[in-house]
């Protein structure tokens, strides 16, 4: 079977914006890094704020509020949320509708996989000594002076090794913006191995590029792991609280 395969068909034109279909496959690629990096970044940040809400003491609404998002975000499916995002919000929330479909998608993305960090954040914290905590009020520091001098740069340190997965997480997730006309890796190969009638040369070349990328990731968050462990301290399942 293998003298069947024509591995030139990337240098095909496709008969429209790209010369080639290695230049489209290209395109597609920089689409997927860039939807997986920026719903990256809206799940840090979302998640890091819904995890520390999740701990706050004497600050029970706040903990409701984390919790719901958490449940909210983690129990519907990534696809269903997609199409919530493209079809449903922007008719409920007017302003929506001027946001284009890959912003529509990177904010999916982003708030679900946040739930997902959201719960590391609240696992690292709640490992970590109670007696930090009680460290920071005796130096006379407020609830956000001692979370950001004190906690939350020991709990960020020791949730890097499941910041890995998820991070990795992120990325093949993306493929779920073909669903929504998003031009990255999933759809470039389900419409050109359509258009060429050879799935199988355009289908392995993206299998090689997500893999690329998810190896690239995996040692990059490696090197932040090792960068920034915390000897003595082991990250586990257990979400329990420290003492």
């Amino acid at each position: 079977m293998g003298s069947n395969w024509d591995w030139q068909v990337f240098l095909q034109d496709p008969g429209g914006e790209y010369p080639t279909y290695w230049q489209w496959l290209m395109s597609a690629w920089g689409w997927t890094v860039s939807v997986a990096l920026l719903a990256l970044v809206v799940a840090l940040v979302f998640g890091a704020v819904v995890g520390v809400l999740r701990t706050l003491p004497d600050s029970p609404w706040w903990v409701r509020f984390g919790n719901a998002w958490v449940e909210l975000f983690r129990n519907v499916p990534l696809l269903v949320q997609i199409f919530l995002w493209y079809h449903v919000l922007p008719a409920l929330v007017p302003p929506l509708q001027a946001l284009s479909p890959f912003v529509l998608v990177v904010l999916a993305l982003g708030f679900f996989t946040s739930a997902r960090i959201a719960e590391q954040v609240r696992a690292g914290i709640q490992a970590l000594p109670r007696g930090q905590r009680f460290a920071g009020m005796a130096l006379g520091l407020t609830t956000p002076q001692y979370y950001r001098y004190v906690i939350l740069p020991m709990a960020l340190r020791i949730i890097v090794p499941p910041l890995t997965s998820e991070t990795m997480n992120i990325f093949k997730n993306s493929s779920v913006a073909f669903a929504v006309s998003v031009t990255e890796l999933t759809w470039f190969a389900m419409q050109v191995g359509e258009e060429t009638s050879r799935p199988t040369e355009i289908y392995l070349a993206v299998t090689v590029l997500y893999v690329i990328s998810a190896f690239a990731l995996n040692r990059i968050m490696a090197f932040i792991e090792k960068r920034s462990r915390v000897p003595g301290f082991i990250v586990s399942g257990n979400t329990g609280g420290g003492h």
